[in-house]
């Protein structure tokens, strides 16, 4: 009885799936002989693959348990991506250069963190309304401004391999401050969701957070020298790549189940871990295989399929405009405003200012936060759906010109 459904999910899947990375693939390849970034094409592929019945209530709660169990594994397919994506980022990390830029990027962090909270909570006024600090609605504006701070480095990272920048100065500070900014920005919305309903947990999240750093420090040492004597006795091995993807996956488990950190960063750890082995760029060569024909253009294309603009009235059209404007222009002001203070130049400032944009699935984990304790009304929800799609097709757009002589 049980069969014949397993098969046509099955079936579903291999359909889903086979559009998706042909039409991404495409789409893609396309963009770029335009002069276009490859994600920007991807991330249209989804858009227009909800044109196709099985994907219009992608990421929903769809009747058809054929559709939505094909749906579902997309979506784990592009949690997936994004993992690699970081993972890659990593290995391909100077971690002489990272160091050099730490204080920088976590300067660049806090403001990319606290200006867009400050000018979201102040957007957010004009709607809802100001009735007082330490309100239910006072915290309701305080968390839209906590949306705003996150960043997603991966659609930046993805650029700036693209353009062959990652290795360099402003990419380093882009890939280290994004990090250190999503680690503030749970840090900040723990303390918001604490102090909103009362609760004092919100301290055991920052402690968690500092004894994961412990625990990527004493661990991924570790780690290394394993790595380092197992790389000795069998250099480009094929079997290097296979336990490094397997390190990452385990890291990315360990940062998320344990200690409240994003998946991605503890990816990315893991690459920092292991991006000074002599074969680092061998196991990113062959990390990267996987991602660019099957992984990235699911996860790049996801983010359009996630979008569902139907439920758009005029004053969440006027919330999301503005939503979108401010949070788009937050970051420059944020990142590029302390950059130019730090010594960059104008053009320096500016791209870093870009490439803290972008939002993305951190954005979403957070809004998502928002919803479980009633902190924001699930129709706003389309506004940050909205400001992902407009910063991950602007960004990569922008970027370009920017790094252009």
């Amino acid at each position: 009885m049980n069969s014949l459904p397993n098969t046509e999910i099955i079936l579903q899947i291999l359909l889903s799936v086979g559009l998706i990375v042909i039409v991404a693939k495409y789409l893609g390849i396309t963009a770029r002989k335009i002069g276009i970034p490859e994600v920007a094409g991807m991330i249209v592929a989804g858009l227009l693959l909800r044109f196709i019945p099985w994907f219009n209530n992608f990421g929903g709660n769809e009747s058809n348990l054929i559709y939505a169990e094909a749906n579902q594994f997309i979506t784990y397919m592009s949690e997936i991506g994004v993992i690699l994506i970081m993972f890659s980022a990593g290995l391909s990390t100077n971690l002489k250069s990272l160091i050099k830029s730490g204080p920088k990027a976590t300067a660049i962090a806090c403001c990319g963190v606290f200006v867009p909270l400050i000018m979201g909570t102040i957007m957010s006024f004009f709607f809802f309304g100001f009735d007082g600090f330490g309100t239910q609605n006072f915290f309701k504006c305080m968390f839209v401004g906590t949306i705003l701070t996150a960043t997603s480095v991966s659609i930046s990272v993805a650029v700036l391999k693209e353009f062959g920048k990652i290795n360099s100065e402003i990419g380093q500070t882009i890939v280290s401050a994004a990090i250190i900014d999503d680690v503030i920005g749970i840090i900040v919305l723990t303390v918001v969701l604490g102090v909103s309903s009362g609760k004092g947990w919100y301290l055991m999240i920052i402690l968690k957070t500092v004894l994961f750093f412990v625990f990527a420090i004493l661990v991924g040492f570790a780690m290394y020298k394993l790595f380092c004597w197992y790389d000795g006795r069998h250099p480009r091995s094929h079997r290097i790549p296979i336990y490094a993807l397997g390190l990452a996956l385990i890291f990315a488990f360990c940062a998320e189940r344990f200690f409240g950190i994003a998946d991605i960063t503890g990816a990315y750890i893991a690459g920092i871990v292991l991006c000074s082995l002599k074969d680092a760029s061998y196991m990113e060569s062959k990390i990267d295989i996987n991602s660019y024909m099957f992984f990235s253009p699911i996860f790049f294309a996801s983010i359009g399929l996630k979008t569902d603009l139907s439920g758009m009235s005029t004053d969440i059209l006027w919330f999301a405009i503005a939503f979108v404007i401010v949070g788009c222009i937050s970051k420059i002001i944020g990142c590029g405003g302390i950059s130019k203070i730090l010594g960059y130049s104008w053009k320096e400032s500016y791209q870093v200012g870009l490439g803290m944009m972008v939002r993305g699935e951190v954005a979403l984990i957070v809004a998502t936060k928002g919803l479980s304790t009633n902190l924001i009304d699930p129709k706003y929800f389309t506004a940050v759906i909205l400001l992902i799609i407009v910063s991950s097709m602007l960004v990569p757009v922008l970027m370009k010109r920017a790094f252009m002589k």
